[in-house]
């Protein structure tokens, strides 16, 4: 497979960011499995542009005609770009001239492109001012390209517009190997004539150097085979301003000249060895290839020249282009250049160890002697190849420019070099600010994990972070039941690992609630809602985050008993005092005695129930929260208070609630609508692993800020008395609540270790008197219906196994 040079796929990555964005690069890259970067200098398999235009044409939803088009047109702007604008304007004075040296274009760009292999162009020109071009190439399906270029070709540097259609498409019988050759017919006008004729709803027309009658009758576009006679429609060629100028040039006796003529000797007045001398590599050749004249250096290099009589095909072959050796190939390409290499069993034995002698030049032919006239260079790039020919500047022809490309192209290859290793360079230092980048990123979520967004970004910034007071907020306490006895029975790795399975579980629904995870110690979680960025739905995400909790913790594995774990959470809103603590492992604390009576709501709380405050009450009433009224209980510093538990959300699914999608819980609709509740054991298809699920943000009434807060530090004059930080009011899980708050009704409920506590204090069972009551009889009524249709555990299995 040839070789694609960097260039080439650079500027199809800048035609794919610049009209489709970066996005849809990368997208491209990635589906074509690529690198990101080429260097303009080094060669790449075809494979990899082939894949990146077949991925394009899926991404893209369009024909590979309509991709490669584009590309034309977008090549020519980008070689213009990359400074190759001049070198394209002195192509040609029109289409057909610039079309024609394309190939010595090519080959320039060969010295610096050593193993380019660039597609060959061939023109003839028709009567009716049309011409066929014939393009050459050795990767297949390109050819659509060609339109693409030659248009914008035409449109910017010859004012004029073209269609170019395909008459012909098949296999080159006269080029060696299998080779595309397509054959396209190209219809020119000028661009004025089209802007007019696209106004007046007109095609364009051809113009013709006939009469108007004549021009009148004149077809527009033909499609006949190329073996068929077309029909007289031409061009009228454009007189330039030179053209105009040559025509008022007098010579002679004033007699006015339409067009240059050359005078020619009588006889040519330079003998046979200065001519051998001054052309130091040409050869004449005639139809059979028979050598009959060959410059005095080509002689000295191949010997075998010496004798007039030879074939030249039996001691050189045409390596571009790639045609057979014959006079009606050569012929047939004989506006292109010609690169001839030797044979190496042809040459003396002291060129076994040198590269092969490659001669570049023009083919003559001389139809007065039937003969091909070669005039030609060494083929040389470099001061090194011409060493390693053993062969001397002195051995050019001063009159050769070869000379002054050798010592140009010097310096060109050593530019070339520094700017690969620039553009080496510059990757790697892309990769590594990528690398960078995602270190960053990587730290900052890290950061961001222990410390608010807008505390950390100030504490990175140096400055001091103030405390502030939020006003309403609601904060959550959970731990597990009979947790002292587990890590008794257990061994460290297992508790490890039973409190990484838990916490990974409530980390996900804190993002899918939008709470703030305060710290952990041991097994206490403790969460807020409304700080550090306060809103107004705070009670209502903590409390579908609790219902959460509870529906997660039956996924984690008792050590000991093998089921599932048992939690207690407990819930408590009012105003709290946050602020960062510590310079070293910084951690953003909350103070007040909201913290003190959140755990105290824990640590009174049932096996798995959720414990709430009369606060948390009145801000989820009428909410569409069940609320069971517990009663009244003496709470640790805090006297009487009358409590509640947590039932279940009639307004959302369980699915809902753990960001879930049904599909990816693998439960049905049915089953999406009922409520959840507490005290039901799931089947097992409930309780799968989502570890690797994509969570679903709830969505609440209000909208969190995207700026934080503005922290409202209490003078002394206005700020409510607080308690001295003790264990009654740090708002910190650094206590000793938990053991101390322990009654001894409560240890008595996990008497049987790893069973769920049936046993109620006085207390307990006062509050779960006639006096419960769900908030609203409507929310009675829900309650009785979904009751009654979980009444059986059998009815409830069977439900899940159909599903």
């Amino acid at each position: 497979m040839c070789p694609t040079y960097g260039f080439i796929n650079t500027c199809l990555k800048s035609l794919v960011v610049e009209k489709f964005g970066e996005e849809t690069w990368v997208k491209l890259r990635d589906e074509a499995g690529v690198q990101d970067t080429f260097l303009t200098y080094e060669s790449y398999k075809d494979e990899i542009t082939m894949q990146l235009v077949a991925e394009a044409c899926k991404l893209l939803g369009v024909k590979p005609e309509v991709v490669l088009r584009q590309f034309g047109e977008y090549f020519f702007e980008f070689c213009k770009r990359s400074g190759y604008d001049r070198m394209l304007r002195t192509l040609g004075g029109n289409l057909f001239e610039f079309t024609e040296n394309l190939d010595a274009l090519h080959s320039y760009l060969a010295l610096s492109y050593k193993e380019m292999n660039a597609p060959s162009f061939r023109v003839e020109r028709n009567p009716d001012g049309t011409m066929f071009l014939h393009y050459y190439s050795d990767r297949r399906g390109l050819c659509h390209i060609v339109p693409g270029i030659i248009g914008a070709v035409a449109k910017d540097f010859f004012d004029s517009e073209i269609t170019m259609e395909i008459v012909n498409q098949l296999e080159e019988l006269e080029r060696t190997g299998k080779k595309e050759h397509v054959v396209f017919l190209v219809t020119q006008w000028p661009a004025t004539e089209a802007r007019s004729s696209s106004k007046t709803g007109t095609f364009p027309r051809t113009q013709s150097i006939q009469t108007l009658a004549n021009r009148r009758n004149a077809l527009i576009w033909t499609k006949e085979p190329l073996h068929q006679k077309r029909s007289s429609v031409s061009f009228s060629i454009r007189r330039s301003h030179w053209e105009a100028i040559r025509g008022l040039v007098r010579l002679g006796k004033g007699k006015l000249l339409r067009g240059f003529e050359p005078v020619y000797p009588v006889a040519l007045n330079i003998d046979l060895k200065t001519f051998c001398h001054a052309f130091p590599f040409h050869i004449v050749f005639d139809e059979q290839l028979v050598v009959h004249q060959a410059g005095v250096n080509l002689q000295r290099i191949v010997p075998v020249l010496q004798n007039m009589s030879i074939h030249l095909d039996q001691y050189f072959n045409i390596v571009h282009p790639e045609v057979t050796f014959t006079i009606s190939s050569i012929r047939k390409f004989i506006n292109s250049h010609f690169v001839l290499q030797t044979h190496r069993d042809m040459l003396p034995v002291a060129w076994n160890d040198r590269p092969m002698l490659q001669l570049r030049g023009q083919m003559i032919w001389m139809p007065s002697l039937n003969c091909l006239f070669y005039q030609a260079s060494p083929l040389l790039r470099s001061l090194q190849e011409l060493e390693e020919r053993d062969m001397h500047i002195s051995d050019i022809a001063p009159h050769d420019v070869t000379r002054d490309l050798i010592l140009l192209n010097q310096q060109r290859l050593a530019e070339m070099e520094l700017s690969s290793q620039l553009e080496r360079k510059k990757e790697e230092l892309r990769l590594l600010s990528q690398h960078l980048e995602e270190e960053r990123r990587k730290t900052e979520n890290l950061l961001y994990a222990m410390l608010p967004k807008h505390v950390a970004n100030q504490l990175k910034e140096g400055k001091t972070v103030e405390a502030g007071e939020f006003k309403e907020c609601t904060i959550l306490f959970s731990d597990v039941v009979t947790f002292t006895n587990i890590c008794s029975m257990c061994e460290p790795i297992q508790i490890v690992l039973m409190l990484n399975s838990m916490y990974l579980r409530f980390d996900r629904l804190t993002t899918v609630h939008t709470v703030y995870k305060v710290e952990t110690i041991g097994d206490a979680y403790m969460v807020v809602g409304g700080v550090p960025i306060p809103v107004s739905s705070h009670a209502e995400r903590v409390a579908n985050f609790a219902l959460g909790m509870i529906l997660a913790s039956r996924e984690v594995i008792n050590p000991v008993t093998g089921g599932p774990i048992q939690i207690r959470v407990g819930l408590h809103s009012v105003a709290v005092l946050a602020g960062v603590v510590g310079e070293k492992m910084p951690r953003y604390c909350l103070f007040g005695d909201t913290v003190n009576t959140a755990s105290r709501m824990e640590s009174h709380c049932l096996p798995d129930k959720i414990h709430l405050s009369p606060t948390v009450y009145d801000a989820l009433k009428n909410k569409g929260f069940v609320i069971q009224k517990r009663g009244e209980i003496e709470v640790k510093g805090k006297g009487r208070m009358t409590t509640y538990f947590l039932e279940r959300n009639l307004g959302v699914s369980e699915q809902q609630i753990m960001g879930l999608s049904d599909l990816e819980a693998g439960v049905g609709q049915q089953n999406s609508k009922m409520s959840f509740q507490p005290g039901i054991q799931r089947p097992a298809i409930q309780r799968q692993r989502r570890d690797d699920l994509c969570l679903i943000p709830m969505k609440y009434g209000d909208s969190l800020s995207e700026h934080p807060p503005t922290s409202h530090m209490s003078d002394p004059q206005t700020c409510p008395p607080i308690k001295p930080r003790d264990s009654e009011s740090y708002g910190s899980l650094h206590t000793d609540d938990q053991l101390e708050d322990a009654t001894l009704d409560q240890l008595k409920d996990a008497e049987e270790f790893g069973k769920p506590a049936v046993k109620n204090t006085q207390e307990n069972v006062d509050g779960l008197d006639s006096d419960s009551h769900v908030v609203t009889e409507e929310q009675h009524s829900i309650t009785t219906a979904v009751e009654a249709n979980c009444h059986s555990k059998h009815n409830r299995t069977s439900i899940c196994v159909v599903l």
